[in-house]
Order: C-alpha cells, then structure tokens, then sequence
C-alpha cells in the first residue's frame, strides 16, 4: 500500500464521515474520567513548562483541542480531512485548526511546547511511524512533552463502515504499548508514563506519556 494511498483513503473516509463523528464524539469525554485526568496532568506539564503552542495532530472535530484550551494549553488543531477541519472550525470558532498531514508537518523546528495525538496513529502503517515520530520530535521543543492515546492490540483490520453507516476504507491498526514505545525511543523520546483504558472492553487503549530529548 502506497503512502499516498493510505493518506487519500484515510483523508477521504474521514471527508465523508466527518459530521456524524463529530455528533458522536462531541460528548465523548464526559464519560472517560482517565482520559480527563490524563489531560489535566499533561496540560499541568505544558503550563510547568512555561506554556506556549501545543498541537493536537489529527485534531477530528476539534473537541480534544477545546478540553485542553479550556484547561489554559494554547492548543491548535491538525487534521488531514479538510471537512473535519471545517467541523471543527463550525464548533470551536475561537480556536485554530489547519489541514495538514502528520506525515509531513508543516510546523517550523522547535515551534511548539508540546504535541498529542489521541487516536489518529491509529491509521498510520507500521513503516510510516518513524517519520511521524521524527516529525514529532523536529517540532518539539527539547524537553516537550508528547501524549499518545491508541487501540492495544496485535491485529489491522479494514475499516469499510462507521460514524452513522457512511462507507469508509481505512486500515485500523492495534498495537502493543511497548512496541510504541520502542518506536518513540528510537525517534528520540524518553517514555515516562503509560496509562491502560477499558481492558475489559471490545476496544482497550492506551496512553502513554514522554518527552523529547534534548
């Protein structure tokens, strides 16, 4: 599968489904008291680092990006659908989002204080990580923090329906924390935290905590 296959497959999925997500998901959080607390200590880090701009890469409808800045993070958006980004824009005026792509960001070197990315890596083959992650970690200041959440799993599967019926074709791909955090460390990044959700569930997840090195 080509790179520009599985980011054309991905951007128009997520075109077509981006309303009924965004109806979906716009309450998400209200149900998920770790993911919360997960938030609240990382935007405790941003704010001990100094604060400044923090990205959200594959922001969906935004609705991560406004709990952070209603927690005080200077938090912007990224997503590789332009109609999220228009969502996203529709609900949270007053905060910033921008189409692009986390395999190619187009944020200057160092240019921002920290950087999650919840559950958009989700549909990033295994060979295209260690260019997100060097991505990652060009835009992060030395020392950033960097919060991950995704599906733990040994398994990829073909998404082809979601989000209200609409056809989507999308690989969705589970992975083991330890094996993220490999990756991580071979990009540059310290692991310090990991968090497990839901290992009960159909759809257990992760998060885990780390920082650039200097």
């Amino acid at each position: 599968m080509s790179v520009d296959g599985w980011l054309a497959d991905t951007r128009s999925s997520y075109d077509t489904v981006a309303v009924s997500y965004a109806d979906q998901l716009r309450e998400a959080l209200a149900g998920k008291p770790y993911l919360r607390a997960a938030l609240e200590l990382f935007a405790d880090m941003v704010h001990t680092a100094g604060g400044g701009p923090v990205a959200d890469v594959g922001c969906g409808p935004g609705h991560v990006t406004a709990h952070l800045h209603e927690l005080g993070v200077d938090a912007f958006g990224i997503d590789l659908s332009p109609v999220m980004i228009d969502v996203a824009r529709r609900d949270h005026p007053d905060l910033r989002f921008e189409v692009g792509s986390m395999t190619d960001l187009n944020l200057a070197d160092a240019s921002v204080t920290a950087l999650f990315a919840f559950w958009s890596l989700i549909h990033v083959p295994d060979d295209a990580i260690p260019t997100v992650f060097g991505h990652f970690r060009r835009v992060l200041r030395p020392g950033g923090p960097l919060l991950l959440g995704f599906h733990i799993g040994d398994e990829s599967r073909l998404k082809t329906q979601g989000y209200g019926g609409h056809p989507m074709k999308v690989y969705v791909h589970h992975r083991q924390p330890a094996q993220v955090a490999a990756w991580l460390c071979d990009a540059g990044f310290t692991v310090e935290a990991q968090l497990l959700l839901d290992l009960d569930e159909r759809l257990p997840g992760a998060v885990l905590f780390a920082r650039r090195q200097s």
